[in-house]
């Protein structure tokens, strides 16, 4: 940008870009009525300032909830410095939230929760499965929130955003495996053998006597 004289529109941290996300929740009362609560992804904060600012407006019974990567809970810890960004969510790995999105949050944002990695995995998986959804590590922590009991949502008619599906298919791959290993459908076994021949031949015994296929 300084190179070429381009102008300069900033990721999160700009009004219009706010405003512009902001829509989203004026999408979601039009198809909605009267949702309780919506869930939406943080990485520096304008997703969900635009969403919870027209949201409240509109409807301040509706309760916001934000869900950053724990690996990257820079909206959390903001009042830490140098907080590193180590999650596979990378497009919320955002290491200090925006001046102005950290306002709107502080008053329009009624909680914020973090999800683990092996709980974004899940939540992929779920997505996939039951919804025929590819999303990215960063746009399903709304619904890893949601999966995994952080917020008061039990019985309650609740949005959660998915914001993005750019995951890079071998990541995803990875993902897939960590998603079964988490809900229990896939286990990794290591075993020692003796080095001489047989020894395989009874461990597939073994799991055949156990029912395993």
């Amino acid at each position: 940008q300084e190179d070429t004289g381009a102008t300069f529109i900033h990721p999160f941290d700009d009004d219009e870009v706010i405003a512009g996300q902001g829509t989203i929740g004026l999408e979601i009362l039009d198809e909605l009525e009267n949702p309780d609560a919506v869930v939406v992804p943080i990485g520096g904060g304008g997703l969900i300032s635009g969403v919870a600012y027209a949201i409240k407006h509109l409807n301040p019974n509706v309760k916001i909830y934000g869900v950053q990567a724990a690996g990257a809970a820079s909206m959390v810890k903001s009042q830490q410095e140098g907080t590193q960004a180590e999650t596979f969510a990378d497009g919320i790995a955002v290491k200090h939230p925006g001046d102005i999105t950290y306002q709107l949050v502080e008053q329009y944002v009624d909680e914020i929760v973090t999800v683990s990695e092996d709980e974004i995995a899940a939540a992929i998986l779920a997505l996939i499965e039951k919804q025929k959804v590819i999303a990215e590590g960063a746009g399903a922590v709304s619904v890893a929130a949601v999966l995994f009991h952080k917020l008061p949502v039990e019985g309650k008619k609740v949005v959660c955003i998915v914001s993005g599906g750019n995951i890079d298919v071998n990541i995803l791959s990875r993902v897939i495996t960590r998603g079964l290993l988490t809900s229990g459908r896939n286990v990794s076994l290591t075993i020692a053998l003796t080095d001489k021949p047989g020894q395989l031949q009874e461990v597939s015994e073994i799991i055949a006597r156990c029912g395993g296929n």
